[in-house]
């Protein structure tokens, strides 16, 4: 788990040594939820040339790298390179943890309403690292219209000055403000800040909408505010206290389960895509009156209250680790001799 410390979530820009309670926090969740050993490793460089030589340096002594709190834009090209001088798997989860779980909420959410990802329009607020992997997950989910707006406005084909990164996120649209982006919209993302989104942007969207307010603590709008515009939304945070939660413990632990247990040398979009979908999967299936008794509820069953499972169903260990296993044997980023993901299913359920 690696961090320069420039990006840590409501923090910022702290520095590589203030970050390690954070990344020493994130070693735990590996080792708590998918039995994997992780190691902090704060470096205290900006140059992300110098960064990406240093993580090159030691790859060989670890199974793969999950990297951490990393600002944007250099986190794309760190990311990118380091994966291209290394063979084992790089995932920065800030970009693609959120992407994968909102990814498995969306494919869900379009079954209860019935609607074509081909056809609907979808808002991205905020194009930092994970505004920026959401959007590209959901055009390669099929999605044709991703409209993705900073705190300039909206990313479209009028505005001037767009680095790199936010070129690829150039939407052909007239829409110059979030209100006039939200207009029509089938769904939000929220990944910005507390209130940015209004009852009455919620009021303009299409019928039956996915609203997914991840700012934390505060969401872009609470679920109360937006049920006293509409009734036929369905809504996520970033939240334990609410249902549908988009929380990336779902991803990572099992991302990286099933990359290492395959001895894979990349994590391709492929096996991201693998998890999304092993999650919406998952979320069909019955629930125990365990994980009912944990979040005080008496139901929980596919429905626009529960579109994605919760991070303390077990059963995510084997479905997603196994997903991603099988697709990265697939797509031949494996390096074992033979495969067999229903034995691998049953090797994992026994390690739980």
């Amino acid at each position: 788990v690696i961090s320069d410390g420039t990006a840590v979530l409501g923090l910022g820009d702290i520095g590589a040594l203030a970050s390690k309670p954070v990344m020493e926090g994130k070693a735990v969740l590996f080792k708590k939820f998918a039995g994997v050993n992780a190691f902090d490793i704060e470096i205290d460089e900006k140059d992300p040339e110098k960064f990406v030589d240093i993580c090159v340096a030691i790859a060989d002594t670890f199974g793969g790298i999950n990297l951490e709190d990393i600002s944007g834009p250099r986190c794309f090209e760190i990311e990118q390179k380091l994966q291209e001088r290394v063979n084992i798997p790089v995932m920065h989860d800030d970009q693609h943890g959120t992407a994968i779980i909102s990814s498995a909420g969306l494919l869900n959410a379009l079954e209860i309403t019935g609607k074509d990802i081909k056809t609907i329009k979808i808002v991205v607020i905020g194009a930092g690292a994970a505004g920026v992997a959401c959007a590209k997950m959901y055009k390669a989910l099929g999605a044709a219209q991703v409209i993705v707006v900073d705190s300039k406005g909206v990313i479209n084909n009028h505005r001037t000055g767009l680095d790199k990164v936010k070129q690829e996120l150039i939407a052909q649209t007239d829409d110059k403000t979030l209100e006039d982006a939200m207009r029509g919209a089938d769904m939000v993302l929220g990944l910005s800040r507390a209130g940015i989104i209004t009852k009455d942007m919620v009021a303009s969207m299409n019928d039956n909408p996915v609203i997914f307010a991840c700012a934390n603590p505060t969401p872009e709008i609470t679920p109360e505010e937006v049920l006293e515009v509409r009734d036929d939304a369905i809504i996520g945070t970033g939240r334990s206290d609410y249902p549908n939660q988009i929380n990336n413990i779902l991803g990572f632990p099992f991302i990286f389960r099933g990359a290492l247990d395959v001895r894979a040398s990349k994590i391709t979009e492929s096996m991201k895509l693998a998890a999304a979908k092993a999650l919406a999967n998952l979320a069909k299936e019955p629930v125990s009156d365990y994980i009912k008794g944990i979040y005080n509820r008496e139901t929980m069953e596919f429905g626009r209250e529960y579109i994605i499972p919760t991070p303390f169903d077990k059963r995510v260990y084997v479905w997603v680790s196994a997903a991603v296993a099988q697709a990265a044997v697939e797509e031949k980023v494996a390096n074992i001799d033979s495969f067999d993901v229903e034995a691998y299913k049953k090797e994992l359920e026994a390690r739980i």
